[in-house]
Order: C-alpha cells, then sequence, then structure tokens
C-alpha cells in the first residue's frame, strides 16, 4: 500500500506535482491555507492507484510531499 501525505501549510499551490502526476490522484484544494495559497490535496479515491513514482515530490519545490509504501 502507497501513502501519501501532503503538508498543506508548506504548500504554494504552484501545481507542479498535478502536472507530474501521471495518475491524476493529486488536485488543488478549495479552501485556502492559512498562507493565503491553494494547496495540493490527494484525491482519496484515486489514492489506490498511486505508483510511488515519485515524480511528485521530485518536482515538489517546497518538498511539501512525502510518498513511502507499507
Amino acid at each position: 500500500m502507497v501513502r501519501i501525505r501532503i503538508d498543506r501549510e508548506r504548500c504554494k499551490g504552484c501545481e507542479f506535482c498535478v502536472i507530474a502526476c501521471p495518475e491524476n490522484i493529486i488536485t488543488m484544494d478549495k479552501q485556502l491555507n492559512f498562507a493565503g495559497y491553494y494547496p495540493a490535496i490527494k484525491i482519496k479515491e484515486k489514492e489506490k492507484d498511486c505508483t510511488a513514482c515519485g515524480k511528485c515530490y521530485q518536482m515538489c519545490p517546497e518538498v511539501a510531499i512525502e510518498i513511502w509504501k507499507e
């Protein structure tokens, strides 16, 4: 099982992870974080489709994404 964690307070809403994800598991939230950005969030229904390719966290300039396998 793959787990994805996105730190919504570190995210500045650049959308690089959304563009990089081949499985379209990440989208942008409709609620602002404390810094005033719309952060990236994982789509819970699609989380099981994550292949742990790492493209999302490699693209994240804020190092706000973690992926690990259990």
